[in-house]
Formats: C-alpha cells, structure tokens, sequence
C-alpha cells in the first residue's frame, strides 16, 4: 500500500521557507464588485472561500493587473478603466510583497516590504507607483516594475503561477490535446525558451543580411579598386605614348627642314627655267612691235590716196543725192493722182448703176400698174380669207403645243424632285457608311487602348501630361471613370449605361481645388479643352448604401452592373450621378410598368435597354426617345463582336447605296429624255409662232394693200424716181470734168519722173570707174586697219604673257624662295631648340615623310589626350589613391572576416542552443510523466503523458484500478467527470513541480468533482503546498472544513454579495 500523504509533515525535510517574493497584503478600492477590501495572506496555504458573486477571482484578477498584466490578459475586460466600479471615477490596487532575507531585491532601497500601486483612471490608464516600507515611492516606470517581476520571476501570464477561474475551466474541461500542449509549453518555460531561440534565429537572419549588405558595399570598392588599377596601366601606356609623341615631335622637326630644303632646291630650279623663257617672249613682243609700224604706214599712206578719191567723187555724190531725191518726190506725186484717177473713176461706175436700177424701177412700176385689173382684187380677196384661216389654224396648234409643254414640265418637276429625294437617300446613307466606318476605326482603337474610348487621342497626351506633372498634385488623379470600370452583360446595358451615367465616363477626379487648378493646366498643355472635373476626397471610405435605401425592384440598378475596385470611383458614381436609383429595363413597355404604374420608392430614372429614358416628376410622366448620337459600346468588352456587326451593317449601307445610284441613273437618263421631248415641243411652238406672226403680217399686208389707193401711189413714187436721175447724171457729169484734169497732172507727173530716171543713169554711167576705184581703197584701207589690230592684239596678249606669267611667277617663285629660304632657317633653329642635329638618325629623318610623320603624331596626340581626358589624375596621385583604398577595403574586409566568424560561431552556439533546448523538452517530458504518476498513486491510478513537439499535442492516458487485470488503457476523455478533474489536477501538480514562482494562485481548481475527489484533491494540493514551501493561494466556492487545521494553513471567508 502506498502511504496516504506523498508529503509527510517532517520538519528535517521541510523546505526552506521564502521571505522575498511572497504575497503579504492586497488593498483593493473601487475595483470591480469591491468598494474597499484588504487581505493579509499567510506565507504558506491560503483558502479563500465565498459565495458566487461575493468577488473571489477580483482577487487573482488584481494580482494580474499589479504585475502589470494587460486588460485582455486577465480575459475579464479589454481595457483597464472597465475594472472602475460602476459610479467611481478611479480605482486602487496596492500589494505588498515580502523582500526579507538573502534574496531580497535591493533591500537597502526598498527594505523588508515592496508595496506596488497600480492607480486606474477614467483617462489616464494605470499609473504605476514603486513604494519602499515606509510609503515613499521609489520608482514609476513600467521597466521598474518589470525588473521586480523578472527579479522574483513572477509571471502572472503563466497558468501555473495563476490560474485564473477562465483557465481552470478552460484546462480541467478542455479535452483537446493542442490545448494541454499550450498549457505544459507555456508552463515549462519552454515557449519562452523557444520564442527566444526564434528571436534569436531572427537577430542572426538580419545579422547575416547585414553582412551581405556590408559584403555588397565592398563589391564597388574591389571594382573601384580594380578600375584604379586599369587607370595606373593605362597611365603607364600613356607614358610610353608620351615618349612616342616627343620622339615624333624631334624626328618631325627636322623632317619638315629637310622636306624645306628638298622645296628650296626645287625653287632655286623653277626660278632658273623662269628666267630662260624672258628672252623668247621679249622676241616675240619685238617682232609684233615692228609689223604694227609697217602697217600703219601703210595704213597713212592708203588713207591719203582715199581722202583724194573723195575730194573728187564729192560733186557726183552731190548730184546724185539731188537726182535721186527729185525722182523720188515726182514718182509719189504719180502715185497719188493715179489713185485719185481710180477712185473717181469707181464713183462714176457705181452712180451709172444707181442710174440704170432707178430707169428699171420706172419700167417695172409703169408694168405693175398696167396689170392691176379688177381679177387681181378678187385674188386678193381670196388670199385674205386664205391667210386668215391659216392664221387660225396656226393659232390653235400654238395652244396645244403649249399645254403639251405644260404637261411636259410637270412631268420634269416630278422626275427632278424624285433625283433629288434618292440623292437625298444617298446622302443619308453614305453619311450613315462614313460613320460606320468611323466608328469601326474609333473601336479598333479602344479595343488597342481601352482609354481612348473615353475622350479620344486627347485622354492619352493628357494622361502623359499628368505623369510628367505627377509631383505637382498632392494625389494622382484619377480617371478618367470609365477606364476605372466594368459593366456586367455589356451587349444588353450598354446603350442603358450610356445614357444613364455616360457623362460621367470622361470625367477625371481629383482630391482637391488646388489638384483640380494643376489638372486644368495639364489639360491646356494636352489641348484638351473643357475637360470635366470632379472633386472629391479621396480619403473617404467607400459608401455603404442600406438595402432599404435602394430601389425595391428585382430589376438591376446602374450601381450593380457597374463593377470597379476604386472606391473612390464607386462613391463619385453614387454622389454625382446617382447610379444606385437608375433601374435598367428590358423594353418599353416594362419600364413604363416600372416607371408610372408600380411607383417604387428611392427610384429616380428607369432606362431601357434601347435607350429610352423615364421618369416621374411632381405628377408628370415623361418620357424621352433614344439618343441617336449616343457612341454606345464603349464599356462593352465585345469589340469583335461590334466590329462585325457594324461592317455588316456598312454592307448593307454601300449595297443601298448602289441601288439608290442605279435609280438615280434610272430617273436622270428618263429625265434627259423628257427635257429632249420638251426641247422639241419648244422648237416646234416656236415655229408654229413664227409662221403665225409671218400669216398674220401677211394678212395686213394684203388687208392693207387692198384698201389703199394704187393710182395716187404710182404717181408720187415715179416723180420721186425721175428726181433721182436727174440728180445722179448732174453729179456724173462732174466727175467726169474733174476726172479729165487729174489725167493731165498725172501725164505730167510720170514725163518729169521718166526724164529724172534718164539724168540719174548718165549721172552714175559717168562716175562708176572713180567709185570702184573708191570702194577699193576703202577695202584696201579696211583690211591693213583688220591686220593692225591682229598685230597689236597679239603685241598685247604676249606683253600679257610677260607681266602676268612669266615676271609674275618669277617674281612670286622668288618671293617663295625667299620665304622657303627663312623657313628653312627658322625651322633648322627650331629643331636644333628641340634636338640637336647630331643627335638623330639622319638618314631615317631624311627618308621619311613629314605629312606622314604630322598624321602619326596627330594619332597619337589625340589619343594621348583622349586618355589625358578620361584620367586627368597624374600616375603618382593615383597610385597613392590606390594604396589608400586598398588599404581602407583592408579594413572593411577584416571586419567583414570578423563579423562573419563572430556570426558562424554565434550560429554554431545558436545550434549548440537548440540542440540543448530539444535535449531538455525531452527530459521534461520523461520528468512531467513521472511527476504525474507519482500523484495519481495517491487514489491507485497510473497514467502516462505523451507529448509531440512536431505536431504541437500532448495527451493524457490512464489506467483505473479496476483495468489492473486488462491491458487497455483508457485516454481522460472516457473517465468520469470528478476522475477526469482529478487526473488533471495531478497533471497541474506535475507541472508546478517543474516550474519555480514565489507564489501560485488557483481559482476554483475544484470544479466537476465530487466530493471524494474533492477531499483527495484538498489534501494532495496541501499536502504539495507544504511540501514545497512557496506561497499558495487557493479560491473555491465549496467548503473547505475537510481541509485539515494547520498553523501554516489560513482559511478566509469573503462576505455575501449584497442584493
């Protein structure tokens, strides 16, 4: 049998019992239920016991806010001030721990009792105050607290310290295995252990992160380093240049004197040719000199001799002029007679016709009179009557025609006013075709960038506006709204969406007025003029409408086909185009129901699905059509499918196009025909009017010569014609008096003009041997005064040749000279500054080519100085610029090296840690299994816990009495309640053994038990309490009087709670 304490009372194996860390008093005001409460606990056992109500766990729950617990920790409130008493404005914790004895926290500051204060407020929170023996207070700050509580190892938190009424219930009830793992994790120290290691681990991780970073910062200085290195070798190849470009600069110095003295030589030859071709050119200029003087004597003597022939052909040449003048005058005076002659002779013809017409005239007149008998008035008569019924009849077809060309015209209007309705028609549909196309361009390009559809190219330059301008606001813009959203069923509610919130789609929003000024101006620069702008704050949380706000209909609003994640956006569709009170209908005849018939209350708008618009204001019922400038479509996402239908719908467009074209060409050629049928009409009427008019003169005529009197006209009209003739012969016979007398003038005029002819001919006769004696000298003369000229053009041209060719090269070939012959001087004094003669290879300077000698100096200066440029730093500098990085990347390297030795050995403890923690959990796990065996002893039960690191559960097993003949083993979820509450007990009991705390705390520990297991339970936990040596609180509502009397055991009671 086993003994029945596993604690026997044995002073010598008492404890030590502690004087520093224990409970010794706790005052409580205007905390929780009570208004004032003071209790004094005993160093060992304390039992306090009450009625439900009479506020036993304010107690624990005091404790916990004390040690600086949080409200939510102690699982009764979830902020200090609800811990007020109802009617008070602050409550009070004050407890006093016992600091005696060797393990006293500072006790020449504190002495023999630390009182903590804990003072809650209304606004303030907990005030934390530190108070030595005699009241003065030590300390404020929460770290003073905490250094208390970690110095006595009091931690409130762990269920083993207090386990408060919610615990106990929570771990004597809860059969979940996770839980237990919780409870023995928390309990062993173990999670904070662990939480450590991880904290730890994480140090390590950012410690190693670090080092990367630190190892990264290196890498630029190794390339730095490496790249000063490349600078010095470049360096040092620009020296060896350097010494290439001063070799050349010496070789080329003496080059160009030598290449001068090779250009003097060549001189001094071109100088001497110049000078031999002087004498050649004098000669010829000589020569040419000589044949002028020949010739101009020649030429004075040959004028001579013509200015003698002169002198004497002179007179003849005088004569002749006279001649010549005379025949002319006397030959224009017989021209003009002559034509006078004519003229007069051409009058007396045409009057002698005028004469023979008037005789003929008579003759036919006197006939015509004798022929008028009384047969030709009847004749006349007749013809009237014949004229008149001609007249008549002219008449009456001139009517029909013209009502024809009535008729005519008619049909013309007709015909033209049919052109022009079809042309009309055909208008209209390739004005629809246009569109068509337009709009398939204007969708393609949404369906390249869906932001295009709402404000075209525009929208695209402002939104890059916008970036560009980005830092200007104080938060990006958004829009524009309909780039921000999608619509649900777009084939069937776009044209409804369109017009419902459609002007909203182009809009962009901004937070504020000085966003909106900034957005304006962008939208100048992008040329996009009035640009719709919405203000709103962005930071406004998204609308949340009730449902009883909305209208009550099964039909969909605006607001929900409408989908986007911005809230902003959503709230701007709710505040500005109230989206949640448009309903969208399918057809006309349901949104009338909806709209007049049902009234639906919160309904402002019903929009068809084919774009009518309804709604009812102050009793009237409107209705409005569809908008067919509308661009529906654009929040659809179908573009292939609008696409098509639109090319379909152009199809058909271009095909009644043709056939209107056809009809047209129809109508205009029949419209051609009927204007060709009404040309002939005219032409005929005209006819037929110009014949009426011709009859109708005719008939007066004849009306009119019947009724005059024949013979009185005979006879006035022969007078007349006799006076006429006798005028005309008077006027004949004239002329022919004047006509004589010219012929007479122009006899005399052509005799005079013959007999001048004859002197002139004699006159030349005579002279012609002197004038071909003159005419030859004056060739003679002109051809000497052509070979003079010859001559003095070429004495020009050579003297031409001397002073421009030949001195003037001389003279310019010894100006070179002189100049080739300075240079050559000051070049040699040059070199001779840069080298001395002696000291170069002359025969190598003498070959080479100073042009290809400047061109490899050239190459190389510009590369000296294209190297000079990218290291302008001398060598020196950048060697010791060298030295000092590498010295200062020597140091970070050594601390890299250190750092990562410090972190490997760190990490090597961190495992050395781990692998210790583990060894530990394990040995805690085989020490709880024999502390909790070694308590279910005491009623004869054995049990065994096992406990899972990997999955987090720990499970308990028992074996009752009676299964001591069987080997099964039942889990705690089979026993019996008080069974379960017992073995758990001895699970608690186990745990406080392996943890340490000046002193622990249990609420109701006793519950689901029955009054056996609770008498067990009583005198194992006292028997344990004593055992151990540190303070226990116990908190129970049931008796206590089987607990046994002990001066070490205290029992309080707490009052009734008042009704």
């Amino acid at each position: 049998m086993q003994p029945s304490s596993l604690f026997p009372d044995d002073p010598t194996r008492r404890p030590k019992r502690l004087q520093a860390g224990i409970i010794s008093r706790i005052s409580l005001l205007n905390f929780m239920c009570h208004s004032n409460l003071e209790i004094e606990f005993g160093d060992l056992v304390n039992f306090i016991t009450g009625q439900n109500g009479s506020g036993k766990s304010a107690i624990l729950t005091a404790l916990c806010v004390a040690f600086g617990c949080r409200a939510r920790g102690t699982q009764r409130a979830n902020t200090l001030k609800d811990f007020i008493k109802s009617g008070c404005s602050y409550a009070l914790v004050q407890v006093e721990i016992k600091n005696q004895g060797e393990d006293a926290f500072k006790h020449e500051l504190y002495g023999d009792i630390i009182i903590v204060e804990r003072r809650i407020t209304e606004s303030a929170g907990g005030n934390i105050a530190l108070k030595n023996s005699q009241g003065r207070k030590i300390g404020s700050k929460r770290e003073d607290l905490r250094e208390i509580v970690e110095y006595f190892n009091i931690d409130v938190e762990n269920p083993c310290t207090i386990m408060s009424q919610d615990k106990s219930r929570e771990f004597l009830h809860s059969g979940n295995g996770k839980d237990k793992f919780k409870f023995f994790f928390k309990a062993t120290l173990l999670q904070q252990v662990d939480d450590l290691l991880q904290g730890i681990s994480k140090q390590l991780h950012d410690a190693n992160g670090l080092v990367s970073h630190l190892e990264d910062s290196l890498r630029p200085a190794k390339k730095e380093l490496d790249e000063l290195q490349d600078k010095i070798k470049n360096m040092e190849a620009m020296e060896k240049i350097s010494q290439q470009v001063q070799s050349l600069r010496e070789k080329l110095a003496w080059s160009w004197v030598y290449d001068a003295d090779r250009k003097l030589d060549a001189q001094h030859k071109l100088i001497e040719k110049l000078k031999g071709r002087i004498p050649s050119c004098q000669a010829k200029i000589d020569q040419k000199h000589h044949m002028m003087e020949e010739l101009n004597d020649r030429l004075a003597t040959k004028k001579n001799e013509i200015s003698s022939m002169m002198e004497r052909t002179s007179e003849v040449r005088r004569m002749k002029e006279d001649l010549q003048e005379s025949l002319s005058m006397a030959a224009k005076e017989q021209f003009e007679l002559t034509g006078e002659r004519d003229r007069i002779n051409r009058q007396i013809a045409k009057m002698s016709q005028q004469v023979r017409s008037l005789e003929r005239q008579i003759q036919e007149s006197h006939e015509q009179y004798v022929k008028n008998t009384q047969a030709e008035e009847n004749e006349m008569e007749e013809r009237v009557r014949e004229l008149q019924n001609e007249a008549d009849e002219a008449n009456a077809n001139i009517l029909r025609l013209k009502e024809e060309e009535d008729n005519m015209m008619q049909r013309i209007t007709t015909v033209e006013n049919e052109i022009q309705q079809i042309s009309h028609q055909i208008e209209d549909v390739e004005q629809s075709n246009r569109e068509f196309s337009s709009r398939i361009r204007e969708i393609q390009m949404h369906q390249r960038n869906k932001v295009t559809a709402f404000g075209g190219g525009r929208v695209t330059h402002l939104l890059q506006v916008i970036e560009r301008n980005q830092h200007k606001f104080s938060m990006p813009p958004i829009g524009p709204i309909g780039a921000h959203v999608q619509l649900e069923h777009g084939d069937m509610w776009a044209i409804a969406i369109e017009n419902a919130v459609g002007r909203l789609l182009n809009t962009f929003i901004v937070t504020n007025h000085n966003d909106s000024r900034i957005l304006r101006a962008c939208a100048r620069e992008a040329n996009y003029n009035h640009l719709p702008i919405i203000v709103h704050d962005f930071r406004r949380p998204r609308i949340n409408i009730p449902r009883l706000m909305l209208p009550q209909t099964n039909h969909p609003t605006a607001l929900s086909v409408l989908h986007t994640d911005n809230s902003t956006v959503l709230n701007v569709l709710i505040d500005s185009g109230n989206a949640e009170r448009q309903v969208l209908v399918k057809d006309y005849e349901v949104g009338k129901a909806v709209t007049f018939d049902q009234r639906i209350p919160n309904l402002k708008e019903v929009y068809t699905s084919d774009g009518y618009k309804m709604f009812y204001r102050s009793s009237a019922q409107t209705i409005l059509p569809p908008n067919k400038n509308i661009r529906a479509g654009r929040l659809s996402g179908s573009f292939d499918d609008q696409i098509k239908y639109l090319e379909r719908e152009a199809s058909e467009s271009n095909l009644k196009a043709q056939q209107g074209r056809g009809q047209k060409r129809a109508k205009e050629e029949e419209l051609m025909d009927l204007r060709n049928i009404l040309n002939n009409v005219k032409r005929r009427r005209i006819t037929l009017d110009r014949q009426f008019m011709s009859k109708k003169f005719e008939l007066n005529d004849a009306k009119n010569l019947l009724s005059s009197e024949a013979n009185a006209a005979h006879d006035s009209n022969l007078d007349e014609l006799h006076q006429d003739i006798s005028k005309l012969q008077d006027e004949i016979r004239e002329k022919e008096a004047l006509l004589a007398k010219i012929q007479d003038r122009v006899n005399e005029a052509g005799t005079k003009a013959k007999n001048l002819k004859m002197s002139l001919e004699n006159l030349c006769d005579s002279a012609k041997s002197e004038m071909d004696a003159l005419e030859k000298a004056e060739n003679e003369l002109m051809t000497i005064e052509g070979d003079l000229k010859e001559a003095e053009r070429e004495r020009k041209h050579y003297e031409g040749i001397m002073h421009t060719k030949v001195l003037a090269d001389l003279k310019n070939a010894e100006a070179e000279y002189r100049e080739l012959e300075h240079s050559c001087q000051e070049s040699r004094r040059k070199a001779s500054i840069i080298i001395p003669e002696s000291e170069i290879d002359v025969g190598f300077v003498k070959e080479s080519n100073p042009e290809k000698l400047s061109a490899e100096l050239t190459r190389s200066t510009e590369k000296l100085k294209r190297e000079g440029q990218r290291y302008p730093e001398s060598i020196d500098d950048l060697r010791m610029l060298h030295e000092k990085k590498k010295r200062k990347i020597s140091r970070k390297l050594d601390t890299y090296k250190a750092f990562q030795e410090k972190l490997e050995a760190c990490e090597k403890a961190l495992n050395l840690r781990r692998s210790k923690f583990q060894r530990n959990a394990t040995l805690l796990k085989r020490q709880l299994t024999w502390q909790f065996n070694g308590h279910l002893k005491k009623k004869g039960i054995s049990g065994q816990i096992k406990v899972s690191y990997e999955e987090q559960t720990l499970s308990v097993e028992v074996k009752m009495p009676q299964d001591a003949s069987s080997s099964s083993v039942r889990d705690t979820s089979g026993l019996s309640g008080g069974e379960r509450s017992f073995s758990t007990l001895c699970f608690a009991l186990a745990l406080h053994e392996m943890t340490e705390a000046p002193f622990r705390a249990m609420d109701e520990f006793d519950v689901f038990m029955d009054a056996v297991s609770r008498k067990i339970s009583l005198d194992a936990l006292v028997d344990f309490a004593l055992a151990q040596g540190s303070q226990w609180i116990f908190i129970t509502p049931h008796d206590i009087s089987m607990v046994k009397n002990d001066e070490r055991i205290k029992k309080q009671q707490m009052a009734a709670p008042r009704g």
